[in-house]
């Protein structure tokens, strides 16, 4: 396979770097694309007001390519510039979780989407801690699911979220298909006083998952499940077309 590896975490990130080595290892052309600095939260932003840089090192049959931009000026620029056409894009793997509504916000997830928008099978995968983070049976697991995915295909235009809980295989409980959940955030900003005595602000939160809902993938991670969960971009209410085709507009 001909695998294109990007992430939201910047290019020296080891969760990147197990993934690269896991498939590399497995005999596949591995090429990676990433942000040279973290990105997190960088949602589906691309780069359109300044050039965008490019740097690449080869290491261990591997090519690294680190972009200026967003991890969507990643895929964008990798496929229209930098390698040949892949046979999937896989992003990640990210430190920390990227579940529910948080994907709308994910640099991981908005990179595997800009592979799916252009037509490419395409995973996010991330580690539900941002603590001590082990990814080695996330890179085993995605292994598996990319092979699984090249052999059985989605629908257009739909790509797998994938959040593993940290922890050895052995004591993982299992996988479940899951649908998007809901995180709940408390004390999201913090004040602060800077040595000016000017009041800002910095965005914190704690996430609240005591109380999800069974067959989520909130659910599936807290009881320590991997979630599977497979997303698309058309955010259109399809339930809602006829009734809104009914007003008076």
């Amino acid at each position: 396979m001909k695998i294109l590896i990007t992430n939201d975490d910047g290019i020296k990130a080891d969760g990147i770097k197990k993934l690269a080595k896991t498939f590399a290892e497995s005999g596949n052309l591995v090429s990676v694309v990433a942000p040279e600095r973290e990105r997190s939260a960088a949602g589906h932003a691309i780069t359109v007001h300044k050039p965008l840089r490019v740097s690449q090192v080869d290491s261990e049959g591997i090519s690294y390519y680190a972009v200026s931009g967003t991890p969507a000026d990643c895929v964008k620029l990798a496929l229209e510039k930098l390698i040949e056409k892949p046979d999937i894009v896989i992003s990640g793997i990210n430190r920390g979780a990227n579940l529910g509504t948080d994907v709308l916000y994910s640099g991981t997830v908005s990179a595997a989407i800009e592979a799916a928008l252009n037509g490419l099978p395409a995973i996010a995968v991330s580690i539900v801690s941002c603590q001590y983070p082990t990814y080695e049976a996330a890179s085993a697991l995605t292994l598996k699911l990319a092979k699984i995915y090249l052999e059985k295909g989605l629908p257009k235009g739909t790509l797998l979220n994938v959040n593993v809980p940290n922890q050895p295989a052995n004591e993982i409980k299992g996988i479940k298909i899951s649908k998007l959940g809901e995180r709940k955030y408390i004390n999201n900003f913090e004040k602060r006083t800077d040595p000016r005595g000017r009041v800002y602000y910095w965005m914190a939160g704690e996430v609240d998952d005591s109380n999800p809902e069974q067959g989520t993938d909130v659910w599936a991670v807290v009881n320590q499940f991997v979630s599977v969960t497979p997303i698309h971009f058309d955010l259109t209410n399809h339930y809602f077309l006829s009734e809104l085709s009914k007003w008076e507009l």
